[in-house]
């Protein structure tokens, strides 16, 4: 079985992928507490010395360790977090893959990279729910869109998508960056914002399995990944061609109380 370092495996989406893909491969996982049911190694992703010994004999690394904030704080601004949580952390995933001789680096960057855009019409009007205020159709963001982060948060997973570039370039590594969308506890939206963005349990463990086991031949990319909702914004279009991601779940099929 192939060895897959997670990083992060004790949030929530690391909670998805050892549950949905945890037959498929052997999972480690580099964490700051310990996770029940396969090997762990405690350290803070921020301290690159203490987090290189997880990565020896790795063939792919999925990356999801960053920084969140409290819960009543989605931690868009914080700088200081997200320098310590992002920037230098995903810094230190890349450096110790290289060192290590890993293969692939799956790297979770976040649709906030390109959030900044539902500050104009139509995106606005579709995040808010004001359908009737909507054309009949609307331009597709893709990977080739400028980037436009919604706050520092969103600048720190640019960041690290250049900087897997720049990997990727330099170094025998292949870097692919998945923008994912809303991923949430419930698996169904909670607020209207959700329904453009919404990316259901099984299409983020689908998006990570089809980027784990996409051909060498793959060395970079930044692939949007929604799942199959009537009011997205962002295409897909990019990750079905090269990752074969099929979306299973859509945020149509659930409706707010409110």
């Amino acid at each position: 079985m192939r060895k897959i370092l997670v990083t992060g495996a004790s949030g929530l989406i690391g909670g998805i992928v050892l549950g949905r893909l945890g037959t498929k491969y052997a999972f480690i996982a580099l964490n700051r507490r310990p996770v029940a049911g396969i090997p762990c190694l405690q350290a803070d992703i921020a301290d690159l010395d203490a987090i290189r010994p997880a990565f020896e004999g790795i063939d792919t690394v999925v990356h999801l360790a960053g920084y969140t904030g409290s819960a009543d704080d989605p931690a868009v601004q914080d700088w200081d977090g997200n320098l310590r949580g992002h920037i230098v952390g995903t810094r230190n995933a890349l450096e110790a893959s290289r060192l290590a001789g890993v293969r692939r680096v799956v790297l979770v960057s976040s649709g906030c990279a390109i959030l900044g855009y539902e500050r104009e019409a139509p995106y606005r009007q579709l995040v808010a729910g004001e359908y009737d205020q909507v054309p009949a159709s609307w331009p597709m963001a893709d990977h080739t869109w400028p980037v436009r982060p919604d706050g520092v948060y969103g600048a720190a997973k640019v960041f690290g998508e250049a900087l897997g570039h720049f990997y990727a370039d330099v170094h025998d590594l292949s870097v692919l960056c998945l923008r994912i969308g809303a991923v949430l506890d419930t698996d169904r939206p909670k607020l209207r914002r959700h329904y453009p963005g919404f990316l259901g349990h099984r299409d983020v463990a689908q998006a990570i399995d089809k980027s784990i086991a996409a051909p060498p031949s793959v060395r970079y990319g930044v692939f949007d990944i929604v799942s199959r909702n009537r009011w997205a914004w962002r295409s897909i279009e990019h990750a079905r061609r090269v990752l074969g991601y099929e979306p299973e779940d859509s945020a149509d099929a659930y409706t707010l109380d409110a």
